[in-house]
């Protein structure tokens, strides 16, 4: 038979990933394909998805929302990077921000001019060179400027959210798209005789709902692509051996700070989100060092405001579907597989896998290439990311507990072990496959967490030491400058408190 456009689209499972869906490929599609989603609201969402990566900025402009309008849907507040604390040592911290470091000096990168001052004891503070370091310092934000002579176009930020409040807030503007909701729990996973696609999903009041394309946003659960598809998982947890996790909103105290907490503990590390209304907080844990009780315990002792809600506990293995996309259907989000948070990528990677959709867009033809192609990058790119958050437990001076022990004991994956070799070199680092993570991350991960250079770029010494001191003075007095300047991170978002 001649391939056809797609008629209809199903979405199996709610929550954030199947609302971006939902909202993304009804506003693409401009409604030529109809794009259903069934969800229960008996089935809770996991829900704890609070903070993200710069990419959310395109994706909300992708559909078109206001971010003054997101913002107080969504209870956001702005993120310009992570403060790390302990994952070196107990007592010591780094702060890997968004955006870049300095301004181009001539051949090489800038941190190689910076690298060579430090090697010659001459400056300490490469957080003094990056403006979202330091308008995170003095809590300061502002939109960035077209105008590329004022510091302030170097701003780059995302965003801390309430995942429940994004998705209903993705839904009311879905459906009044043109998207469907059906209320319902699956039953059963009905597939075509003859080439085992799936043919229509039943619900377990007898509904029967039939698509050309099916989205599975099932989370764990991975009702369609592993329970009807086998498609199979690759376990991440020789180098991500955490298994567990546990969620615990409190009162906000304090000021607004524009960035994520990451504090690292005996057993794993505690996530602290700031959002208008109350602040996120969870413990990610290894389950063979730390018991559920122990974690929950641990965790409330850190709050600095009264509990909101019940604990929300996670099992989880990390790792990845060994297909994102089998026959007609395609998995985001938890059904996708699972990375734990610490760099703030699980949005990103359904942002993602979104966008090489829309790339691939499939017509009942189902072209193997497509889905082949679909499946190579979304497993570089999962992989990649992989490597950049096993780096932040492989590269640590701790052997305080058992958990700090092993990773730091163990092998890695040869893509990152290369990344390593190469940077603690002459701090080079090269990206590969159009990896998500920009040399300015590597940079302050490896530097935070202690791979320092033996030697810096050759090519550095082709202008006098003096010349570079004297330039590198004058971006640090300028970026400081330009953020002071800056209105208060609670301010900016107080103008925007009423429309």
């Amino acid at each position: 038979m001649t391939p056809a456009p797609l008629k209809r689209i199903l979405i199996v499972g709610g929550g954030t990933a199947g609302w971006m869906a939902a909202a993304a490929l009804i506003h693409v599609t401009r409604g030529t394909v109809s794009v259903e989603l069934v969800e229960s609201d008996a089935i809770g969402t996991v829900g704890v998805g609070e903070a993200t990566i710069p990419p959310i900025v395109l994706f909300n402009q992708l559909l078109g929302i206001d971010e003054d309008e997101f913002i107080r849907e969504t209870g956001a507040t702005y993120k310009l990077g992570i403060q790390f604390n302990d994952w070196l040592r107990k007592g010591e911290g780094y702060f890997h921000p968004f955006g870049v470091y300095g301004m181009r000096i001539d051949a090489a990168s800038f941190h190689q001019y910076w690298l060579r001052l430090n090697k010659a004891g001459l400056d300490d503070d490469l957080g003094a060179y990056s403006v979202t370091t330091m308008a995170a310092r003095m809590g300061r934000f502002t939109r960035p400027l077209r105008d590329p002579r004022s510091i302030a176009s170097q701003m780059t930020y995302a965003f801390h959210f309430d995942a429940g409040l994004y998705a209903r807030f993705l839904r009311r503007r879905a459906e009044a798209q043109g998207v469907v909701r059906h209320e319902g729990r699956i039953a059963d996973v009905v597939l075509r005789e003859g080439d085992g696609f799936i043919q229509s999903v039943r619900l377990d009041d007898g509904r029967e709902l039939a698509a050309d394309f099916f989205i599975d946003c099932s989370g764990f659960r991975a009702l369609l692509i592993q329970g009807a598809l086998k498609t199979g998982y690759d376990d991440w947890t020789r180098w991500l051996p955490a298994d567990r996790a546990v969620a615990l909103p409190c009162e906000r105290s304090g000021p607004l700070k524009p960035y994520t907490q990451s504090t690292a503990l005996d057993a794993g590390w505690c996530w602290r989100i700031p959002l208008q209304h109350r602040t996120g907080n969870g413990y990610v844990y290894c389950s063979s060092f730390l018991s559920d009780d122990e974690a929950q315990s641990t965790l409330r002792d850190r709050l600095d405001g009264d509990v909101l809600a019940d604990p929300n506990f996670l099992r989880f293995t990390t790792g990845r579907r060994r297909k994102a996309w089998n026959k007609n259907c395609l998995a985001l989000g938890l059904a996708s597989g699972f990375l734990e948070p610490l760099e703030s990528t699980s949005i990103h990677l359904v942002q993602s896998g979104i966008s090489k959709l829309l790339l691939h867009f499939p017509d009942t033809g189902f072209a193997q290439a497509d889905i082949d192609s679909y499946n190579r990058l979304m497993q570089v790119e999962v992989e990649r990311i992989r490597d950049f958050i096993i780096l932040h437990y492989k590269a640590t001076a701790r052997d305080d507990s058992p958990l700090w022990r092993m990773v730091g004991a163990m092998d890695v994956p040869d893509t990152l072990k290369q990344k390593i070799d190469q940077f603690r070199s002459r701090g080079r680092v090269f990206r590969y496959d159009d990896e998500l993570f920009q040399e300015a991350n590597w940079i302050a991960v490896m530097l935070g967490q202690g791979i320092t250079p033996e030697h810096h770029d050759p090519i550095t010494e082709t202008i006098p030491l003096d010349h570079v001191r004297q330039r590198l003075h004058q971006m640090r007095a300028a970026i400081r400058q330009g953020v002071e300047q800056m209105p208060a991170h609670e301010a900016f978002l107080a103008e925007r408190a009423d429309p």
